[in-house]
C-alpha cells in the first residue's frame, strides 16, 4: 500500500428538507385547518479518527464527500425525515486545514475522536406552523436551509513517541530493522527511504514506545534540496528525537550542526525537542576515532551521545533502555498533567 500523508478533498452537508402548504381535509371535519410539516435536517459531514488507518491514500481515489438533503415534510403534520451523517474515518494524527493551507480547523490526535465540519441545513417550516389566532389559513412555507460545502486539505502527521532524523545513509532504517518488526528497504545508496516508517520497539510485556523513521535530510532541505523537509511533520508530535549520525564520516560535527540548523528552520519548537545523539557504525572505527569523535560530540551538543553498530547489535540495548525510560518519564509527566 503506498503511503500518502496529505490529500484535497470536498465536504458538503446536506440541506434542510422543505416544509410544504397543506390543510386537513376530512368528512365530517368543516374547518380542518393547516397541517404542512416541517422538513427534516440535513446530513451532517463528520470526521472521526481511527486506529486501523495508517495512510490518506483512499482520498486519492474518493475526492467528494455529500451528505443526503433531509425528507420534505408533507401533509397531517408529518416532518420529513433527517439525513444520515457522513462519518469520514482518518487516521490518527490526521490534521485538516483549510482550503488556505494554513488555518488550522481541528487536529485529530486521538483514538475516537470526532469534529462536526459542516453542520446540516435545518428544515424549512410548514404552513402548520404559522396558524395563528388571526391567520387560520396560511399559506406560507420555507425552503430547508442550504448546507455548508468547503475544500479541505488532510494532513496526516504520525503518533509516535521516538523519532529518528540524520542524514541519509546514516543506518536509520537499519536501527529500525533491528529493534522492532518493521522492515524498511535497505540499501547502500542514499534515499532509500522514500516514506516514513513506524515500528514497535518491545523491551518488555509492558515496556514498549513507537519509533518513526523518516527520509534523510541534506543541506538545504528546508529550501527543497533532497526530498525537502515536509516529513519532519511525521516527528512533530514525538516526545523525543535520536540524531543518528555515520561515525565513519570526518566531519561528524558539521554534519550534526547542519541536521540541526534543518531542523530550526522547519520550526523552532522541533529543534528544542529533547535529544539523543548515536554514533553508528561504531564497528568500522578504532576505540580512539570512537572516543575522539564522542568527546567532540558531547562538547558541541550537551546532549547523550551513544555509540552503536546496527549491523552487529553492539551498543543496542544500552540505547533502547535510556530511551524508554526517557519515554515513560514523559508519559508519567504527561499522565499526572492532565490528571490536575
Amino acid at each position: 500500500m503506498k503511503f500518502l500523508d496529505q490529500a484535497k478533498i470536498y465536504v458538503r452537508s446536506g440541506d434542510g428538507g422543505d416544509g410544504v402548504v397543506a390543510f386537513r381535509r376530512e368528512k365530517y371535519i368543516e374547518f380542518g385547518g393547516p397541517d404542512g410539516g416541517n422538513g427534516g435536517r440535513g446530513g451532517d459531514v463528520i470526521f472521526r479518527a481511527v486506529p486501523n488507518l495508517n495512510t490518506l491514500i483512499d482520498f486519492r481515489y474518493t475526492q467528494h464527500f455529500r451528505a443526503r438533503k433531509g425528507g420534505n415534510g408533507a401533509g397531517s403534520d408529518r416532518t420529513g425525515a433527517k439525513s444520515e451523517n457522513i462519518v469520514i474515518d482518518v487516521p490518527i494524527g490526521t490534521q485538516i486545514f483549510d482550503d488556505d493551507r494554513e488555518t488550522l480547523l481541528a487536529d485529530l490526535d486521538a483514538a475516537g475522536k470526532e469534529v462536526l465540519l459542516c453542520k446540516g441545513g435545518d428544515g424549512g417550516f410548514g404552513n402548520a406552523n404559522y396558524k395563528t389566532s388571526t391567520n387560520r389559513a396560511p399559506r406560507r412555507a420555507d425552503k430547508g436551509w442550504p448546507g455548508e460545502e468547503r475544500w479541505v486539505w488532510l494532513r496526516l502527521k504520525l503518533i509516535a513517541d521516538v523519532g529518528l532524523v540524520g542524514l541519509p545513509n546514516a543506518g536509520k532504517s537499519t536501527l529500525l530493522s533491528v529493534c522492532s518488526r518493521a522492515k524498511p528497504k535497505i540499501a547502500d545508496y542514499p534515499f532509500t527511504t522514500l516514506h516514513p516508517q513506524l515500528g514497535v520497539v518491545r523491551l518488555s510485556v509492558t515496556e514498549e514506545f513507537v519509533i518513526a523513521d523518516i527520509p534523510g535530510l541534506i543541506e538545504g532541505a528546508s529550501e527543497g534540496a533532497g526530498l525537502g523537509d515536509r516529513f519532519l511533520g511525521h516527528v512533530e508530535r514525538c516526545a523525543m528525537l535520536i540524531h543518528l549520525l555515520d561515525g565513519t564520516e570526518s566531519s561528524i560535527v558539521k554534519n550534526w550542526r547542519m541536521i540541526r540548523h534543518e531542523l530550526a528552520a522547519y520550526d523552532e519548537n522541533l529543534a528544542q525537542k529533547p535529544e539523543i545523539i548515536v554514533l553508528n557504525k561504531c564497528d568500522s572505527l578504532t576505540p580512539t576515532q570512537i572516543s575522539a569523535k564522542k568527546r567532540a560530540l558531547a562538547k558541541a551538543s550537551g546532549a547523550p551521545v551513544f555509540t552503536l553498530s546496527a549491523v552487529s547489535g553492539a551498543g543496542l540495548p544500552e540505547l533502547l533502555r535510556y530511551v524508554q525510560d526517557r519515554v515513560t518519564e514523559t508519559r508519567q509527566a504527561e499522565h499526572e498533567a492532565t490528571a490536575q
